[in-house]
Parts: C-alpha cells; sequence; structure tokens
C-alpha cells in the first residue's frame, strides 16, 4: 500500500469537515495526516471531487488558476471572507484548523 493510500479516508474525512465559510491548506491537512502537501494536492486531484475541494487552498489563500472560477463562485454562496481583489480566500478571517488525525478504532 502506497503512502497516498494509507493517508486518503482520513484526508477526504477531513476535507469534509471543513465547514462552509471557512478554508484549510493542502499543508495543515497533510500535517493533520501525516504527509506532505503535495501528496495532499495530489490526493485532491485524483479523489477531491467528491468533497469540497474548494475549501482547500495554498498557504496565500489562493487556487491553481484553473480551479479559480468555479471555486471563487462557491466562496460567493457560502459567504467565504476573499480579499479585496476577489480572486484568492482572506485566510486570516476564514481559516480553519483541521484536527490530527488519530488512528482508526480497531
Amino acid at each position: 500500500m502506497g503512502r497516498l493510500e494509507e493517508v486518503l479516508d482520513d484526508l477526504l474525512d477531513l476535507v469534509e469537515q471543513v465547514p462552509r465559510g471557512r478554508v484549510t491548506t493542502y499543508g495543515a491537512l497533510g500535517d493533520a495526516v501525516g504527509c506532505g502537501p503535495r501528496l495532499v494536492g495530489n490526493a485532491m486531484a485524483r479523489h477531491g471531487a467528491a468533497v469540497p475541494w474548494w475549501r482547500v487552498v495554498r498557504s496565500d489563500g489562493s487556487l491553481p488558476p484553473s480551479h479559480r472560477g468555479e471555486a471563487v463562485a462557491r466562496y460567493r454562496e457560502e459567504g467565504t471572507p476573499l480579499r479585496r481583489s476577489g480572486d484568492a480566500v482572506d485566510l486570516a478571517r476564514a481559516y480553519w484548523q483541521p484536527p490530527v488525525a488519530g488512528p482508526a478504532p480497531a
């Protein structure tokens, strides 16, 4: 089993916990499940369509340009605080800290 498969369920569960109008970062999710932000990005690219992917942003509050249009529409719908430019999240106001994922129950 590869590293992605080891953390995928916990990762997607955490993404589903991000409240409406809030966001977290790839790095914060990685810290919570015990992997790096690039692995989180890989997991979201492959498996994130079924969870609120727009609630996961880069450490500067931005999204890759290919997702920005749809994400901004969702931010506005949810009331997520945006920067004045309107194309990135205001992390100081919108950040949600994920809890550290514990081991699966036996």
